[in-house]
């Protein structure tokens, strides 16, 4: 009897550490619940703030301006994946893909996806006559700086396509 109890007392420490270990696996691998998997707020990216239809840049921004008169003919368009620019010598927009966008202590630097080749022409049939406006006119055509200037009007530094700032068309 002696001998068993002795042995028992040798087995339970390490069947303690058996069942501790099985319970901490079991908890580890259990599916944690949703709210703790998904933050309550998705992030959102750096140009955020940007997001929405800009005027000016070409000229300065008119002081008096309706939402209607603004969201009719925006600048500068920005979302998520693409940035529309307006062009002086077509009714067309210029769309740049996003490749990357980094946060500046006063804006954000965007890296756009690079252009290559001809653009097509209408319906996308043949040759386009003039070259498309696939630049802000800031030495490289692929990256783009933006600065912001307070809470609804930015700039482009450097870009003299755009000497001018622009502000946000509030909604309608």
């Amino acid at each position: 009897m002696r001998r068993i109890a002795s042995l028992c007392r040798s087995v339970r420490p390490v069947l303690y550490r058996i069942v501790s270990c099985l319970t901490l696996f079991m908890l580890l691998a259990s599916p944690r619940p949703a709210a703790a998997q998904h933050p309550t707020q998705p992030t959102q990216p750096p140009h955020a703030f940007l997001f929405g239809a800009w005027i000016g840049g070409y000229y300065p921004p008119p002081v008096t301006l309706s939402a209607r008169e603004c969201l009719a003919g925006p600048t500068i368009i920005f979302m998520r994946d693409v940035v529309l620019r307006a062009s002086m010598t077509s009714v067309n927009y210029t769309q740049r893909t996003i490749e990357t966008v980094r946060e500046t202590t006063n804006g954000a630097e965007f890296r756009f996806l690079s252009t290559q080749g001809s653009s097509p022409g209408g319906f996308g049939l043949g040759e386009s006559s003039a070259a498309p406006d696939v630049g802000f006119g800031c030495g490289n055509p692929n990256i783009l700086h933006v600065k912001r200037l307070g809470e609804n009007e930015i700039s482009f530094p450097g870009c003299k396509e755009f000497p001018y700032k622009l502000i946000r068309c509030q909604g309608g």
